[in-house]
């Protein structure tokens, strides 16, 4: 086994996760080689966090004061995902800071219990008119204390 193989960490599975949210692949997403393309997966993963978000009451992205911003994105590919495939999106949270949140999500194609992609992304909530960090408000903190891994 190689240096690399060794240091990388196994497969997410969806007991790793605490809230899920279903979402379908579309024709577009599957690019030149026949697989969802590295770009949907990211779209992927900001749609199951801000959707769990938005019905959950806590983020409103019309007219809220406060907005997520994306400072930092990653993921990691174990799997190839494909067009008519259905996803189920894994949600937890790694972190959650004054005015930041470091959210981790398994992307799981149709009923398997492994993840095929497992992605972060850090939002950093700011007020909308000064675009400046600002506190989480105290919903939006309850909900993702809760999702804590």
């Amino acid at each position: 086994m190689s240096e690399t193989t060794a240091a990388r960490p196994g497969r997410a599975r969806r007991t790793d996760y605490r809230v899920f949210e279903t979402l379908d692949t579309r024709w577009g997403d599957n690019d030149v080689y026949g697989h969802v393309n590295n770009v949907a997966c990211y779209a992927l993963f900001d749609t199951a966090v801000n959707r769990l978000l938005i019905e959950a009451g806590v983020l409103d992205i019309f007219a809220g004061p406060v907005i997520g911003l994306v400072v930092e994105t990653g993921c990691r590919f174990h799997a190839s995902l494909a067009f008519p495939d259905r996803v189920t999106a894994g949600v937890r949270v790694a972190r959650v800071g004054n005015s930041s949140v470091r959210y981790e999500i398994g992307l799981f194609r149709e009923d398997e219990a492994e993840a095929a992609a497992e992605g972060l992304f850090v939002h950093v909530y700011v007020d909308r008119a000064s675009r400046r960090p600002t506190p989480l408000p105290a919903p939006l903190r309850a909900l993702v204390e809760g999702w804590v891994a």
